[in-house]
C-alpha cells in the first residue's frame, strides 16, 4: 500500500487554484452600535440582506447604525407564585385557610 501512495501532496486539503486574478464580490461595511459602547463593523455582500441587529461579543444586542429599529415586542411581567395564588383565592379566603392550618398545627403539638 505504501508503494502506491502519492507523496508530497496533500490531496483534498488544498485547492490547486490560486487567488490571483480572481474577482471578489463587492462588499459594503456595515456598522452596529452596542448599548455598552462597542462598535461592530461587519462586511456584507452588496446583494445580501443586512440584518437590523447583531449579537455583540459582550452578549448584548447591537443595532444597525442609521437603520430602522426592530419592532418592540410586548414584554409580559413574570408571574410569581403569589400572583397565581391571588388569581385563585382572595385575601380573606387565604387568611381563613391560614387560621385553619394553624389550628391543625396547634392541635398536633398538644
Amino acid at each position: 500500500m505504501a508503494d502506491r501512495a502519492l507523496r508530497g501532496m496533500r490531496l483534498g486539503t488544498q485547492s490547486m487554484e490560486s487567488i490571483h486574478h480572481a474577482e471578489l464580490a463587492e462588499r459594503v461595511e456595515v456598522h452596529y452600535d452596542c448599548p455598552n459602547g462597542h462598535v461592530l463593523a461587519m462586511p456584507f455582500s452588496v446583494e445580501a440582506d443586512v440584518p437590523l441587529s447583531w449579537e455583540c461579543h459582550c452578549g448584548a444586542l447591537a443595532l444597525l447604525r442609521d437603520g430602522d429599529r426592530p419592532e418592540q415586542k410586548d414584554i409580559k411581567p413574570q408571574r410569581t407564585h403569589w400572583d397565581m395564588l391571588l388569581e385563585r383565592r382572595t385575601i380573606p379566603e387565604l387568611e381563613e385557610l391560614l387560621e385553619e392550618r394553624l389550628e391543625v398545627l396547634r392541635a398536633s403539638r398538644r
